[in-house]
Formats: structure tokens, sequence, C-alpha cells
């Protein structure tokens, strides 16, 4: 299945630049997994496999879509983690990143978010992912929406 629209396919998202795909902003699994079920080829396995790692290490978690992002949190306590498309790669950012050990390996200029970028073919490191998700969802979150 292509998540290219087709003509007169109003159901199908639309893909933005770097293949992210377009979303509207809603709260609940729903929109995440329509979000996942529109990445583009090996993007959709990453973001299968992503959920089922986040949820399996914070089984409490929210999920909401906001700028055309999955956004993953705890109640009362904000967001912490959030995943984009890119061209060659999925983007994922860790909201309280720099205080995760150890911490995910790229620095944003937002000095407490941290980076994990995964391109095709990479192997996840899924110890460090639980660790870090786990860590993640202990912590105070970004109160973003």
């Amino acid at each position: 299945m292509t998540a290219k629209k087709k003509p007169g396919d109003d159901t199908t998202p639309k893909l933005l630049s770097g293949g992210n795909p377009q979303i509207p902003k809603a709260d609940g699994n729903a929109p995440v997994q329509a979000y996942i079920a529109a990445m583009p080829g090996w993007k959709r396995d990453v973001g299968v496999q992503l959920d089922a790692l986040i949820v399996e290490a914070a089984p409490n978690v929210r999920k909401a879509v906001r700028w055309n992002t999955p956004f993953y949190g705890i109640e009362s306590q904000g967001w912490f983690l959030g995943f984009h498309c890119f061209t060659k790669y999925v983007k994922l950012s860790f909201l309280c990143g720099g205080s995760l050990r150890p911490a995910p390996p790229i620095a944003s200029k937002q000095e407490n978010v941290r980076y994990l970028h995964i391109h095709e073919g990479d192997d996840l490191d899924v110890k460090s992912l639980i660790s870090w998700v786990r860590q993640s969802a202990s912590m105070p979150g970004e109160l973003l929406f």
C-alpha cells in the first residue's frame, strides 16, 4: 500500500517533505496508528516497533498527534517522546533526553532535548530504547499542548 493520495481518495494521508505523514491533530491511539500506517516503506516497520517498545516500557502511556508528529506522555506529567519521518531516517526526540543516563547520542539546540536517528537497516538497541523510555516516563515531561 502506498501512502500517497490517489485521485478521489481523501482518506489516505498526504506525505509531506521527507515522507512525513500529514495527520490531523488528535488525542489517543487511533491517530498515532494512522500516522504509523502512513509512514512510507521501511519507516513504517520502525514506527510499529517503536510504538510497541514504548507501550511495553510505559504501559500507562498516552498518545497524541500534533504538528504531524506522534507524541507519547504520562497523564499529568506531560509529554516525553515524539518521532518524525525525514528523508533518510526517523528521528526520535527525547524531550528530557539530557537527563537520561546514558543520554541519547545526538544533541539539540534545546538544552535538554536529545535525539536518536534511525536509518534504514539500523539494528535498534532495544535495551537502550526501553531504558530511555522508562526513565523518560518517570520524569516530568513537557506540557506542549
